[in-house]
């Protein structure tokens, strides 16, 4: 199992799973309508049932066995990350300020209580004593990496040291609570008139209701802002609107920030590292600072050019449409890709709109489960917190294998963006499948094709979970593989959206046409458009989130956020943007946004096999699930992917899908 109080960080897209099939007959998979009073017992039960554990660990007197020591340790495991990503899905996605934060504390108390366990003398002690000589590798994988987590989380400092260590944890957990509910609670509004939104869709302007005064108010939520930043005419609306989503839950989340960034560096020198960076890539496939280094340089390398030929497109676009313009403003990049993809490619994203409603998107990408492998998605049948919220299972002849929630539309006061979260991971020995969620927030109508790829992203790490679920340990799941490779599984099923085969399934427009193959190859065509800009986009963030913990903290936090990723990104922030306010994942991923980038070059290679064997192959996709999926966190990521693709992970596949963006000659 990886650190404890640092898994507690990875909520931005995944959240932790857990066992303790006892919990969850008792108390079911989530209180589908909870008070304040409900989920403040629902806490009290978890931290009651964790105590019990380990008090029976602590006070057994018998020699130390798997059964006494390291099941018992795994069952406190499996019931804090229960507890833990439970009540942070409360935090979510409940209707009320007071439900989120209820939800929130609990969240933070557990996290807490996890630091408490990860600092404990007498149960690491106990677990040292422990002889794993004769078991099998499963077994001794994940006691030697327990061992490691709570030496990473300082077990071996003086009272005094690991006093402070929890002291720290219990205010980063308060702290990560309240960045969170800023973001979410902090929704900027501007109002138009209907005449500023031309060029957007019809159907957009048609669903925005006109106020007494003859404005629209539009909010920061993504399905109001994205459609605007892409298709608006007014540079005017677009700036004005960036400006206010650029500001959200700033200043309030610049103190809470420092303070984040202040206490993870005194947590990483205390338990004997140079910065919270080194700390936390310690259990990554990338495992040092300058591994990670490295592998920006790498990717910059490669992808610098691309993004140079991306932008000598889009300038010039712009210079057509506003004549003496000698620069790209952020507010205007969003607005010039179409233009170029209608320009230089025959494509329009409109066109292609037409074909993606949410409901046969939504089905589409259950019915690619079912020809990949072998599994149906049917409706489950239980309570749910909204009656937006759709209940499904996977289902395997004719055995549940899993289920999860779909929570796809926006409301007030719910997460802004889209992630997986895991809520109980299963057990074998009970025969209780794995249980998760899917938060995000599409519009309920029409999707853009880039809707339809991180749909299909997300609803990859649903696949993952439930396939690599329900372990012998529930340290062993899927959420215990290195976390700069649990973005892969997921990245790779993009590339499904870009198949006319699998579109052909489910892509039609409201007159039941199929979506064209032309149009489809024009998409395939435009694809590599502005992927070099992506990148550099991509790594300008990365080394945001890597810099704040590896740099003292920048007097002021804007002003650093712009300049560091203003030096990859080839359109630098607007000197307004206050985004590192709103940057979740600076907290859950902490320095680590380089996943994302890691994971796609793994993704690719991956992919690479599909390629040559075929998108549909029934063997490939079998091997692929075997090999890579169900084994979730048993074994290290990069013996995974050696055994699907029959090597070492290589570059080589990014780097070339990436220069098909190159210009032409």
């Amino acid at each position: 199992m990886k650190n404890l109080s640092l898994a507690l960080a990875a909520t931005t897209i995944l959240a932790a799973p857990a066992q303790a099939g006892d919990v969850y007959n008792l108390l079911g998979p989530v209180m589908h309508d909870p008070g304040e009073t409900e989920i403040a017992e629902r806490c009290d039960y978890y931290a009651g049932q964790i105590d019990l554990r380990r008090d029976a660990m602590l006070g057994d007197r018998d020699a130390p066995n798997l059964a006494n020591t390291l099941g018992r340790y795994d069952e406190i495991v499996a019931l804090l990350l229960t507890a833990q990503f439970e009540s942070g899905l409360y935090q979510q996605v409940l209707l009320t300020p007071e439900l989120r934060a209820a939800g929130g504390a609990c969240a933070a108390r557990m996290a807490g209580l996890m630091s408490e366990i990860s600092l404990s003398r007498p149960l690491y002690d106990r677990l040292v004593s422990l002889d794993v000589a004769e078991t099998d590798a499963v077994t001794q994988n994940y006691y030697n990496d327990t061992l490691d987590s709570f030496r990473r989380s300082g077990v071996a400092l003086d009272d005094d040291g690991r006093a402070r260590v929890q002291e720290i944890n219990d205010e980063l957990a308060a702290l990560s609570t309240q960045f969170a509910q800023n973001i979410a609670e902090d929704v900027g509004t501007i109002e138009v008139s209907p005449d500023e939104l031309a060029g957007l869709p019809q159907d957009y302007v048609e669903a925005r209701e006109v106020g007494e005064n003859g404005m629209i108010t539009l909010t920061t939520a993504s399905p109001d802002y994205v459609p605007v930043m892409t298709y608006a005419d007014s540079d005017d609306l677009r700036e004005r609107y960036s400006e206010v989503y650029g500001k959200r839950a700033w200043p309030a989340n610049d103190e809470v920030l420092r303070q984040i960034f202040t206490l993870r560096q005194e947590l990483a020198q205390l338990t004997g590292y140079e910065n919270y960076a080194a700390l936390q890539f310690a259990d990554r496939m990338l495992d040092t600072t300058q591994k990670v280094e490295d592998f920006i340089a790498q990717t910059e390398a490669a992808a610098r050019p691309v993004a140079q030929g991306d932008y000598t497109q889009l300038l010039a676009m712009l210079q057509e449409l506003r004549p003496g313009s000698e620069t790209i403003e952020p507010h205007q990049l969003g607005w010039l890709g179409p233009k170029v993809q209608q320009a230089n490619y025959n494509y329009d994203p409109q066109e292609a709109r037409q074909y993606f409603q949410h409901d046969n998107v939504r089905d589409g990408i259950f019915d690619l489960t079912q020809r990949l492998f072998g599994v149906e998605v049917q409706p489950w049948d239980t309570p749910v917190w909204h009656e937006d919220v759709e209940p499904y299972q996977l289902v395997e002849n004719g055995t549940v294998m899993g289920r999860f929630y779909l929570d796809s539309h926006p409301r007030p006061g719910k997460y802004t963006h889209a992630n997986v979260l895991p809520l109980f991971v299963g057990s074998p020995q009970d025969g209780e499948v794995p249980v998760a969620a899917l938060v995000q927030n599409m519009p309920d109508g029409l999707m853009e094709h880039g809707q339809v790829t991180t749909f299909l992203h997300e609803y990859g790490h649903i696949l993952h979970f439930i396939f690599g679920g329900r372990r012998e340990y529930a340290g062993t799941s899927m959420i215990s593989v290195e976390w700069d490779f649990i973005e892969a599984p997921s990245q790779i099923l993009e590339n499904w959206v870009y198949d006319y085969d699998t579109l052909a399934t489910f892509a039609v427009n409201a007159e039941g046409e199929v979506i064209p193959r032309d149009l489809v190859e024009r998409m395939n065509a435009v694809r590599h458009f502005n992927q070099g800009m992506f990148e550099m986009g991509q790594l300008g963030l990365t080394a945001t989130s890597y810099n704040f913990y590896t740099r003292p903290v920048p007097e002021n936090l804007g002003e650093a956020a712009r300049e560091w990723r203003g030096a990859y990104s080839l359109v630098p922030p607007s000197p307004t943007s206050e985004f590192q306010a709103a940057f979740g994942h600076l907290d859950g991923y902490g320095a680590a946004y380089y996943t994302y980038g890691w994971s796609r070059v793994i993704a690719a290679d991956m992919f690479s096999r599909f390629k040559a064997e075929g998108l549909t192959n029934p063997q490939t996709a079998a091997d692929y699930r075997r090999l890579v999926l169900e084994p979730g966190g048993t074994r290290p990521a990069a013996e995974l992917v050696r055994d699907f693709v029959g090597r070492d992970i290589s570059f080589e596949a990014f780097q070339k899908d990436l220069e098909q963006g190159l210009p032409q000659e």
